[in-house]
């Protein structure tokens, strides 16, 4: 009579060393999504707080065609120039300092890249009020230093152009670093005798340049591009902390010339007369949205998904 080989029971113990991530992952980030989604299909608000109940698509209906739909596409419109702007500057300054970083002729190379990693090593918090500090109108040290040499205080802070100018700097200040530590190690990996051949063709450096560093670093600079535009887009912090949306056109205004969707949204459920939860809840979501399909296309761009072959 055969017998039948059974298979060995696989121990069930390890799974339950997964249970203290999958417990935090539960808690911070699948509950708190799935209720954001709900949120955004209701009216709940402190106005609403005994009745509030599902209502559909309004909160979607006031965002783009109703009450809410020109602050939002003035935000929006921002937001978009904010990322775009900010990911393109970092990276720019990110390539330049990490070609010279790499090149062999500067001297203590290493000592610069430890200064120059500093604003991502610093707590971004602490970096931002230093530079709110810096860049204040009446009693800052960069008025005072343009003022010593006959220039007029500049409302950096105050002005929605100077405003809006002074973000961007500071946000670009805070994202090359990474820029340039991921630009560094594609030039790091770029044998050496390609340039060698270069310079023997007679090719000059912006040749060089052109046909073998940026074709070498193409398959790092779009997903950085992508990753660098993502994060960009949902940033609170910088601007948060520097003008807290501001300025405002009037106090009645609840979105200022500063204002990201990220902290638009920050004011619509807190900020608020009404603390309006499920109109915050909507404009979450869309942030979401938008994110997570750049966040897809990074994925996809850097083989992620792909199996791995061997």
């Amino acid at each position: 009579m055969p017998t039948r080989i059974q298979k060995p029971r696989k121990p069930i113990y390890p799974y339950f060393y997964l249970l203290p991530g999958l417990t935090a992952i539960l808690f911070s980030i699948i509950i708190p999504g799935a209720m954001t989604i709900y949120y955004a299909f209701t009216n709940y608000s402190l106005r609403h707080l005994q009745d509030w109940g599902w209502i559909g698509w309004e909160n979607f209906e006031k965002i783009f065609v109703g009450s809410n739909r020109g602050e939002f596409l003035g935000v929006f419109s921002w937001n978009m120039q904010w990322a775009l702007i900010s990911t393109i500057g970092s990276a720019l300054v990110g390539l330049i300092l990490a070609m010279l970083l790499n090149n062999k002729r500067v001297v203590e190379r290493n000592f610069y890249r430890v200064l120059l990693i500093l604003p991502w090593a610093l707590p971004s918090t602490i970096t931002i009020l230093t530079w709110k500090g810096l860049f204040n109108s009446s009693f800052g040290p960069i008025n005072r230093m343009l003022g010593s040499i006959g220039i007029a205080a500049i409302p950096w802070l105050s002005n929605s152009t100077w405003a809006r100018a002074t973000c961007l700097l500071v946000n670009i200040w805070i994202g090359y670093p990474f820029m340039m530590s991921a630009f560094l190690g594609g030039l790091q990996s770029i044998p050496e005798e390609l340039y060698d051949a270069c310079q023997v063709d007679g090719a000059n450096g912006w040749q060089a340049f052109r046909h073998i560093t940026l074709p070498m670093l193409r398959s790092i600079v779009l997903p950085l591009l992508v990753s660098g535009f993502a994060m960009n887009f949902g940033n609170f912090g910088v601007i948060y902390l520097l003008t807290e949306g501001g300025p405002f056109k009037s106090p009645s205004v609840l979105a200022g010339a500063t204002d990201l969707l990220s902290t638009y949204m920050y004011k619509v459920a807190f900020g608020a007369t009404n603390f309006d939860y499920g109109l915050a809840s909507a404009n979450g979501l869309l942030i979401f949205l938008i994110v997570g399909s750049l966040t897809l296309i990074n994925l996809s761009m850097t083989g992620a998904f792909q199996e791995v072959k061997e």
